[in-house]
């Protein structure tokens, strides 16, 4: 089968098969080999590896996976991607293609089933507008991963990395930093997608920490306390806190937690870091 990442070969069998590219579902595809080859590498594949892949499109980086993975089970959401999937896949016999919607697969069940159970690897070129919902959802359903490695939007991959006291650092950064560690392998222009997207890219690669960073005894109050300090990111974090509607805290009982830390009264949610909200938690917990 003729390699998808040359863009000759992809708008022929795009024409072949007179695919009208859906806007809801956020399709770009991607006709770089350079970029697909750092994919491949960022997510350390061997014949060990089960991958996961979410919306695999024509299939392009679905056979580079194939061809490096021991399985590889494809999530397509458009099912008239799936007569062009089976003639672009049908030189591989380890991928099976599953037409669902990601948010709605039992993605731990599809672990056991195709892996024992054992961490699989998730490789993806996410539709933008639900990159955050997928990479979350996957993290907090304790799936067993090993890593994601995912081209998102160059704005969301430099958001996934920040640290405290930059424009980009907010509660996604935290999120993501809470449960991996993040390395942007690539920044990719627009041109090396069909159609172009109308902003920058980037691959991000996010390692599952073994052991998680910081100790809190409740996890969702710690992240309750950082969405709620980045929704009125001007404000102090005690104003901030104390408006919020997801929490109960009274203004003297956040203050009192704040000065228990050390922290300036005035200071904004963007200055602390993990530690300091996992702390803040276990304070007010």
């Amino acid at each position: 089968m003729a390699n998808l990442g040359i863009a000759k070969n992809t708008i022929e069998i795009i024409q072949k098969y007179e695919f009208a590219f859906q806007k809801r579902f956020g399709q770009n595809f991607l006709v770089d080999t350079r970029v697909l080859e750092k994919i491949i590498q960022a997510a350390g594949l061997t014949k060990e590896d089960m991958v996961l892949e979410i919306g695999p499109g024509i299939g392009t980086m679905t056979q580079y996976l194939a061809e490096h993975a021991g399985r590889v089970v494809a999530v397509e959401i458009d099912a008239n991607l799936l007569p062009i999937l089976d003639e672009t896949l049908r030189d591989y016999d380890n991928v099976t293609v599953i037409n669902e919607d990601i948010l709605k697969v039992d993605v731990a069940a599809l672990a056991e089933k195709y892996n024992g159970g054992r961490p699989i690897k998730v490789v993806a070129n996410l539709p933008y507008y639900i990159t955050t919902p997928i990479i979350m959802g996957l993290f907090e359903s304790h799936v067993p991963i090993h890593n994601i490695t995912v081209m998102v939007q160059k704005e969301v991959a430099d958001r996934m990395q920040a640290g405290p006291g930059t424009k980009n650092y907010g509660a996604l950064s935290l999120a993501v930093q809470y449960y991996a560690e993040p390395y942007i392998v690539a920044n990719v222009p627009p041109n090396c997608f069909i159609p172009r997207p109308n902003v920058g890219s980037a691959v991000i690669r996010l390692t599952r920490h073994e052991e998680k960073p910081v100790e809190v005894k409740d996890e969702k109050l710690m992240f309750a306390l950082i969405r709620a300090s980045f929704n009125q990111r001007r404000k102090t974090l005690a104003n901030s806190l104390s408006n919020s509607p997801e929490l109960y805290f009274t203004k003297e009982e956040i203050g009192a937690a704040i000065e228990a830390m050390g922290l300036s009264p005035s200071v904004r949610g963007e200055a602390l870091t993990l530690e300091q909200f996992a702390k803040l938690a276990d304070l007010l917990g």
